[in-house]
């Protein structure tokens, strides 16, 4: 279980090497990607609170990253933060996301990435529910929920 001290270290002193690397032109992204989902995991932006695909959704599943199909969170972590952005409070693997500091808009964040393909994902903070206290802070733009089936 990953823990807020994890997350520091992983952003200060490297993050765990990812199973493979996707990476492709800015061109090949915009290609693949609609533009909402471009603006979120090629350049950083942040989809309107309340208003996206799974902040209310709680079916069973795995969310998978949008850019390059990793899959990075199971359903049964996923919780009610009322952040309005999907919640969770633990990857599927300790090598899913990349952390990196973030001091962009005059704020001190953990941004999260997929760390086979660097799409940016949201944030991570260390306000989550215990036993681990992290919430991750996800764009639905940035996830495509498989079913439990697939």
């Amino acid at each position: 279980m990953l823990r807020w001290k994890d997350v520091l270290y992983y952003a200060k002193y490297g993050n765990p090497e990812p199973p493979h690397r996707v990476e492709k032109t800015v061109a090949e992204w915009q290609a693949q990607l609609t533009p909402a989902q471009f603006r979120v995991l090629r350049q950083q932006a942040t989809e309107p609170p309340y208003r996206n695909a799974y902040c209310r959704s709680y079916e069973p599943g795995v969310y998978a990253c949008a850019g390059c199909g990793s899959r990075l969170f199971d359903s049964a972590t996923k919780y009610h933060a009322m952040s309005g952005w999907p919640s969770f409070t633990q990857p599927l693997a300790k090598n899913a996301i990349r952390y990196a500091f973030d001091d962009s808009h005059h704020m001190q964040r953990m941004e999260a990435s997929c760390n086979v393909c660097g799409s940016h994902l949201g944030h991570v903070f260390p306000d989550g529910p215990a036993p681990g206290g992290l919430r991750y802070c996800i764009n639905s733009e940035s996830l495509v929920r498989q079913g439990s089936d697939e």
